[in-house]
């Protein structure tokens, strides 16, 4: 998966938006106005942070090279996943997935339902 592949996927979760919140090489993905994936769009080698289960990180890092302690996030919750690496799109997708749910999981509920509501992109 590349960078543009990366992007489409994220843009497809109910309700994420992109944006630049902190400069111009950054890109984030949020729902509901939380990060779900963040990505140094000028990175070399590229890379997207994902939100994840603290025990399934550290799973994830043994089993994968591709796969540190989150850059410039909390190592506990945050991996950084490397996509030139040993991680193909079916699992980088999975992680996504993951990341964003458990992002949506923290919701308010209301907010919840709403995203539930929406018609999948």
């Amino acid at each position: 998966m590349d960078i543009v592949q990366l992007r489409e996927y994220c843009l497809l979760k109910k309700g994420a938006e992109e944006s630049f919140p902190f400069d111009e090489t950054t890109l984030v993905f949020k729902v509901g106005n939380k990060m779900f994936a963040l990505n140094g769009i000028d990175r070399d080698p590229p890379s997207v942070n994902l939100k994840c289960d603290p025990e399934y990180a550290i799973e994830l890092r043994e089993s994968y090279s591709a796969v540190t302690p989150g850059y410039h996030m909390s190592k506990k919750h945050w991996n950084t996943v490397f996509l030139d690496d040993d991680v193909d799109g079916k699992l980088l997708r999975k992680l996504i997935d993951h990341s964003y749910d458990l992002v949506v999981s923290k919701l308010p509920k209301k907010l919840r339902e709403e995203l539930a509501n929406l018609e999948d992109a």
